[in-house]
Order: structure tokens, then C-alpha cells, then sequence
């Protein structure tokens, strides 16, 4: 037989086609266009990036920056309104009003010392404040509150120790009042203190007697027979015991004592309470 030179219709040349392609194992791709579809005008499909590409990372946040809170300074302790070294009319009043509380127990002296700041130091544990020993405006303000204002007599009392409450028997006619307890001597008339000023006793071996006396005289420039010292203004009171000026009082203080007399360290006051005082004039020394 012979063979046909004629070329395969069409038809059958497609057929071939698609048997060898599925023989072989072949798939179809698909390619689309930008966003998946075809470009209307050109009629071309776009390439896209396979789905598992990434998108290209984004810039990192620009760090956040620190706002730095600057804190208010903290407002400096009011200055006090009294301390240690002080001295003046504002000191003797505080003196004063801690007197009347019972928290200073001296007579005024308008010098802020450590007396003062002790006493200070009791008042503001007292109000709950902050114990420092100088006088803060709250400190000043609680102890103003609480006391009165300070009569002429509390500010400048005559004895630099509070006179103490009158004896009973001080309280008629003229006496000369005199305390153990407060140290002082008052001279009373009817009641009322006319005068009044430091004293000192004898010592435990050569004490100062007590009870109600009177004056038996006065010298007034008298010298000890027994002890040859002098006895400015004497008035005594029982036996060799009198009321007389010591100069000895009058430099030393409290760190000396008497062979039993009352020592007077005011030589003014003294010389005064000599002229008013007569033979016969009641003494009081008590307790």
C-alpha cells in the first residue's frame, strides 16, 4: 500500500497533542495580571510576586523619647523665730509664757540659752512638734495660744528664782517672809509683796532655823565675833542668826553658804528693807 503524503487535519493534530502532553504529565500555568486580571488596554497579563513573597518590612518606630518630670524643689524650713544665742524683749517674753506652763523655772533673763532650749524642747514634745530646742513659727504660735501675755512683774521679777506662794502667816501686817523651797525673801505688807530678793541658807552642818521670829536689832555695820566677817544691814532674828548682806553671796552665789544667817546678794534691796524694817518686825522663815 501506498502511503498518503497528506498532513493530518487539525483536529486529529490537537488530539495527538493533548494524549502526549497528559502521557508526559504536564500541567497547565496560569498566569495572571497586576492585581490578578488583565490589563484592559494592552490586552497583557502583568507578572505578580508569588503569593508567599514578603512585604517589604516596614521602618522601625523611631524610639519614644523620655520626658524628664522635673520635681518642684522642696521649700526650705521656715527660719525659727527664736534660738539658742538669742537675746531681747522676745526672749524674756518666751521665758515668760514657759514659766506659767511650769516648764521654766527661773526668772526671765532675755538670754536664749541652754536652759531655754530645754524648756523649748518639753513645750514641743508636749504639742507633738518636732523637738529641735529652737522656736519654730508653730511653736510660737501653739505657746501664745495657751499662755497669757506676760504681766511687768513676770517679765522682771525681783528674784532671779519665782517668788514662792506666801506662807499663811505672811499674810498680815508687815513680815518678812522668807522660803527655803523658792530661795527668796519677800517683804509683805497686808498681804502684798512690797519687795523681794535672793537668799541663801546655812549649810546642813549650820542650818537656818525655822518658824516665826521677830527682830531683836540691827547693826548696821555689824561684824561676826564668832567667824571676824562682815555683816552689812544684820537684823537678827534668833540668837546670832540674822538677815545681812554677803558680799560673798553677792560673787560666789549658790556654790557657798551661811553659818546659819539668811544671805542677802542685792545690797540696794538689802539697805532698803533695813531702813522699813523695826525692832519687833515678824520673820517667817518656812518651807
Amino acid at each position: 500500500m501506498r502511503r498518503s503524503g497528506r498532513r493530518p487535519a487539525a483536529g486529529t493534530a490537537l488530539l495527538v497533542a493533548v494524549v502526549i502532553a497528559a502521557a508526559a504529565g504536564c500541567r497547565p500555568v496560569t498566569v495572571s495580571g497586576s492585581a490578578g486580571t488583565a490589563d484592559g488596554k494592552s490586552g497583557r497579563h502583568a507578572a505578580t510576586a508569588p503569593s508567599h513573597a514578603r512585604p517589604p518590612s516596614a521602618a522601625p518606630p523611631a524610639p519614644a523619647r523620655h520626658r524628664v518630670t522635673q520635681r518642684p524643689a522642696p521649700r526650705p524650713a521656715p527660719r525659727p523665730v527664736m534660738a539658742t544665742g538669742a537675746r531681747g524683749a522676745q526672749v524674756r517674753e518666751l521665758q515668760a509664757r514657759l514659766a506659767q506652763l511650769g516648764l521654766f523655772g527661773r526668772s526671765p533673763t532675755g538670754y536664749y540659752a541652754s536652759v531655754t532650749a530645754a524648756a523649748v524642747r518639753a513645750f514641743q514634745k508636749r504639742q507633738g512638734l518636732p523637738r529641735t530646742g529652737a522656736v519654730q513659727p508653730a511653736a510660737w504660735s501653739a505657746l501664745r495660744a495657751r499662755t497669757r501675755q506676760p504681766s511687768h512683774d513676770q517679765l522682771f521679777p525681783p528674784t532671779t528664782k519665782p517668788i514662792g506662794t506666801p506662807d499663811p502667816r505672811c499674810m498680815t501686817g508687815r513680815v518678812i517672809c522668807i522660803s527655803k523651797k523658792s530661795d527668796t525673801l519677800a517683804w509683805m505688807v497686808n498681804g502684798r509683796v512690797v519687795s523681794a530678793m535672793d537668799v541663801r541658807f546655812g549649810s546642813q552642818y549650820t542650818p537656818t532655823r525655822e518658824g516665826t521670829f521677830a527682830i531683836t536689832f540691827k547693826s548696821r555695820h555689824h561684824v561676826s565675833t564668832l567667824y571676824h566677817s562682815p555683816m552689812p544691814y544684820a537684823m537678827f532674828f534668833s540668837g546670832g542668826q540674822a538677815v545681812h548682806y554677803s558680799s560673798d553671796f553677792a560673787a560666789r552665789g549658790y556654790s557657798g553658804a551661811s553659818h546659819g544667817c539668811v544671805n542677802v546678794r542685792d545690797e540696794k534691796k538689802i539697805a532698803a528693807l533695813f531702813a522699813a524694817v523695826q525692832k519687833g518686825t515678824k520673820v517667817v522663815v518656812h518651807h
